[in-house]
């Protein structure tokens, strides 16, 4: 198991969410497992031909997100991304459907909203 990530310069999207996201994919796929070890951000700056910054803004993110913990001197290791992940999806669902029900939108009207909304954010 290795940390596999391509950036593609061609994309509209900035180098380190694509970053973010791929790490963040292999966590939860199990490609990347519990507990493995992430090159330094100047390491996979190096690496990825990127700005030390860019690396690190990626880390603070899936940090963020609770898809990898950073243990000081141990280094930074994938954490148990499925769950935390899984957890703010589900709260962050709840939250929307409260508001929306609040706004006195109907279930249609809130799920057709929801669904634009996930369009727009993968691209589909």
């Amino acid at each position: 198991m290795t940390l596999t990530i391509v950036i593609d310069p061609d994309t509209g999207t900035a180098p380190y969410e694509q970053l973010r996201a791929q790490v963040s994919e292999q966590a939860r796929s199990g490609a990347l497992p519990v507990g493995y070890r992430l090159p330094t951000v100047r390491g996979l700056a190096e690496e990825l031909g990127l700005a030390a910054n860019t690396v690190a803004k990626a880390y603070r993110a899936l940090e963020a997100d609770g898809v990898i913990e950073t243990r000081g001197r141990n280094g930074t290791l994938v954490a148990a991304a499925g769950d935390a992940a899984d957890r703010r999806a589900a709260t962050a669902a709840q939250v929307y459907a409260e508001q929306a029900r609040r706004l006195g939108l109907s279930r249609t009207e809130a799920l057709a909203l929801a669904e634009d909304a996930l369009r727009a954010a993968y691209g589909a």
